[in-house]
This record gives structure tokens, sequence and C-alpha cells, in this order.
């Protein structure tokens, strides 16, 4: 059971963290020009698993205080899904794909730090899939399974940034190319409308 948490944990996590936007061509970025990486992972990676701590244990008081709380954040995390999941279809199906190419100016390590607070932490979009989607599908998993759930969401944070930090000289000549990202789109649609049906009808 609390294997299964932590897979259904990684799983969501993984599906919403792995697209197209500006915090991954950033780090992306940094990783081909070979600037600051280290720096740039660990903020990342650390920032979504404070985040997703504070959803989980955040929500639970919630919890504890009103149920509807938790029955209304699930309603909004399911439609929000959906809807994330659809537009993920419709990228994939799309005949255009923008490149993503490197910039080796020089950046300062100061700059580096704030750009990638502020993609963070300024993107409305991180609180909703990991201070309320993830917080409010941890809130499903019984027992200690809520832990292990946010287990896995953080590490798949971790290791996704660490490949695309780390392995953007090998993998960006394959996110160039226009097929890989509608399949990848594709792959995350179809994972995200199951986790969404999954959640709503919990």
């Amino acid at each position: 059971m609390l294997v299964a948490s932590f897979a259904t944990g990684a799983a969501l996590g993984a599906s919403l963290i792995i697209a197209i936007g500006a915090q991954n061509a950033f780090v992306l970025r940094q990783g081909l020009a070979r600037q600051h990486v280290l720096t740039v992972v660990l903020l990342c990676a650390g920032s979504d698993a404070l985040l997703i701590a504070t959803g989980v244990t955040g929500l639970r008081v919630l919890q504890e205080l009103q149920a509807g709380w938790i029955v209304g954040m699930r309603v909004l995390g399911s439609v929000y899904l959906c809807v994330f999941g659809v537009r993920a279809l419709l990228r994939a199906a799309s005949t255009t794909a923008s490149s993503l190419a490197a910039q080796r100016g020089a950046v300062g390590h100061g700059r580096v730090v704030a750009t990638t607070l502020a993609l963070t932490f300024l993107n409305p979009h991180v609180y909703l899939d990991t201070v309320l989607l993830l917080g409010a599908a941890a809130q499903r998993e019984p027992g200690d399974g809520r832990h292990w759930f946010a287990a896995g969401a953080i590490s798949a944070s971790v290791v996704w940034f660490t490949l695309l930090g780390f392995g953007a000289v090998r993998l960006a000549p394959w996110f160039a190319k226009p097929a890989a990202w509608r399949w990848l789109d594709g792959v995350i649609g179809v994972t995200v409308l199951a986790i969404a049906i999954r959640l709503a009808w919990g």
C-alpha cells in the first residue's frame, strides 16, 4: 500500500512537472550553457519539495477543521487536471512546436538564483500543482500513505530537474524535434486525465 502511494505521488508529480514551460526551459538553457547547473537544480527541486510538503501538511489541517474544504479542493484539482490534460493532448495534436536553443552568454550567480526563484514562485500554476493539487491528492492516501505520496512526488521532481539540468547536452537534440514534444505531451495528457478521473471518483 505504501509503495502504491509512493508510485501514485511520483506519477502525478512527474505528469505535472514534465511539460514545456518557462522554468523547464530555463533549466535546460543553463544545462546547455553549463552555467550554475547545480544551483538551478537544487533551487528548483528544493522549492518543489517545500511546496509539496506545505500542501500535504497544510491541507491536513484544513481537513481536520472542515472536510468540505478537501472536497472542494479535490473537485477543483480534478477540473484543473482535466484542463491540463486536454491542453497537453491539443499540443500533441498540433503540427508545430517551438525549439529550445541555448544562449551561452555569461550570467552571474546572483542573477541565476533570482531568475530561478522568480520563475518558480511568481508562477501561479506552481501553487495549483504542488500545494493544491498534490496536497489534495495526498489526502486520499490512508494512514502514512500521504507522506509516501509526498515522497514520491518530491522524488519525481528531484529526478526530473537533475536529468534535465545535467543531461541537457544529450537531451537538447531530442527535445529540439517537434515530434518528440508531441509524443511527450501525448503521454502526459493521457496520464493526467487518468489521474483526474481517479481523483474525482475518490
